[in-house]
């Protein structure tokens, strides 16, 4: 789904419309904080909204009953990704800094949340592969050797036999 951008009165509205979820234009009006715009200019606005792809609508008799469609979670993230194209050049680093230089954020809240985040396991450790070790401990026998033994096995069978 692609999402458009807003102007801050749209904003301002569907911040209304993100609480209420699914509503109609009386919901609107009564919701509204003073002072009140008129009926029609939100009647606009809903209009504008609905062809934005925002908001749906039902008919339901001789009115429309309204639902929002692009969560606030998905604008969030859009406003945020424009922010961070238009301004910081896709850098989550240039962003904090500024926002630590701001004193909008504090490094001890970015601490904090990151100590939260971070979770300790247990790392397993693998053992070390001691080749060179492994052969003067345990050298490999020829196939000669190997054929030595099983003569001089056989010979003292042969001779626990007798």
């Amino acid at each position: 789904m692609k999402i458009n951008h807003l102007t801050s009165a749209e904003e301002n509205l569907m911040k209304l419309f993100w609480k209420l979820e699914k509503f109609y234009l009386k919901d609107i009006m009564e919701q509204h904080p003073d002072p009140k715009p008129h009926q029609n200019t939100v009647s606009t606005y809903l209009k504008i909204l609905v062809e934005k792809g925002y908001l749906a609508t039902e008919k339901e008799g001789r009115i429309f009953r309204y639902s929002v469609i692009v969560p606030a979670e998905e604008y969030k993230k859009f406003l945020l990704r424009e922010l961070s194209h238009q301004f910081f050049d896709d850098s989550g680093k240039e962003i904090l800094d500024f926002l630590v230089k701001e004193n909008l954020i504090s490094q001890k809240d970015l601490q904090s949340y990151f100590d939260l985040k971070i979770e300790m396991k247990p790392v397993k450790i693998k053992e070390p592969k001691l080749e060179y070790a492994e052969e003067i401990l345990n050298p490999k026998k020829t196939k000669k050797e190997k054929v030595k033994n099983k003569e001089k096995k056989k010979k003292k069978k042969d001779q626990n036999r007798i």
